[in-house]
């Protein structure tokens, strides 16, 4: 049987040419006024998924 993509999951999460996944960062949406400059633009970049978590986004994930 073919496995089928979670699709929420293909929409937040990107594979890199090195195979390693990328996401976004958490924290950007709301109550920004209290955040410093340097913290709203470091959370701009992409991050990688923690290797913890790695093996259970590719599941979801089938190309992964």
């Amino acid at each position: 049987m073919k496995l089928k993509t979670k699709k929420g999951v293909a929409r937040r999460i990107k594979m890199r040419k090195s195979g390693s996944l990328k996401r976004g960062q958490a924290g950007k949406g709301h109550l920004n006024a209290c955040k410093s400059r340097k913290r709203k633009r470091h959370l701009r970049k992409t991050a990688t998924i923690s290797p913890a978590d790695d093996k259970r986004i590719r599941r979801l994930l089938p190309y992964g």
